[in-house]
Order: structure tokens, then C-alpha cells, then sequence
């Protein structure tokens, strides 16, 4: 699937079953939320802090979904073509970052 089909799916998912979206300062602070909740996951679970009992069946693939649901909700209320904008972006980096990651030390 790529993005701009999966703007599309969540588009119809929200026009079927959410109503509306939500305005874009309420999405702004779900996405925080959902970041946090996977940051949560990666410093207890890979990080050096202790994981609670209560956090060990946390599904850290569907915490990165909601995190995407969010970013694709606001995408559409704000007219972004996502795919075009990762594509370029892409496109951006590979340039920009070819040589520079091949030659940093700290890499190595």
C-alpha cells in the first residue's frame, strides 16, 4: 500500500465511522500522545529504564500505527499529498546524505 492509498483508506474510515476529524490542534495533540506512548515502549523496552509489568504487553507495531493514522489524519485536513512529500523528501536526503553517512567515523 502505498501512502497517498492510505490517505484515501483513512479518509473513508473517518467519513464512515469517526464523523469528522478532529480539528487540527486536537489531532496535533493526539499525535503527541501517540509519540509518547511509543516512547514509552522503546525506552523502557530497549532503553536502560525498567519496564512495568503493566507495560509488557504493549504492542509496539499498533502504538507506530496510531502514530501514522494521526500524521495521514492531518495530512488530509491540511491538503498535504503525503506521497509526494515523502518522495521528495526521499529524494532530498539521497542527495544530500549519500557520501555524508559513508564517511562519518561514528558510523564505522
Amino acid at each position: 500500500m502505498d501512502i497517498q492509498n492510505a490517505q484515501k483508506i483513512v479518509d473513508d474510515w473517518i467519513k464512515e465511522h469517526g464523523v469528522r476529524y478532529f480539528n487540527e490542534l486536537t489531532n496535533m495533540a493526539q499525535l503527541s500522545e501517540e509519540v509518547g506512548e511509543v516512547a514509552r515502549i522503546i525506552a523502557r523496552r530497549y532503553g536502560e529504564q525498567s519496564e512495568k509489568e503493566s507495560d509488557k504487553d504493549k504492542d509496539l507495531g499498533e502504538e507506530l500505527a496510531d502514530v501514522v493514522f494521526v500524521v495521514l489524519c492531518l495530512a488530509n485536513q491540511t491538503g498535504v499529498d503525503l506521497q509526494a512529500a515523502f518522495d521528495k523528501k526521499m529524494e532530498k536526503k539521497t542527495k544530500r546524505d549519500h557520501d555524508r553517512h559513508h564517511n562519518n567515523e561514528k558510523l564505522k
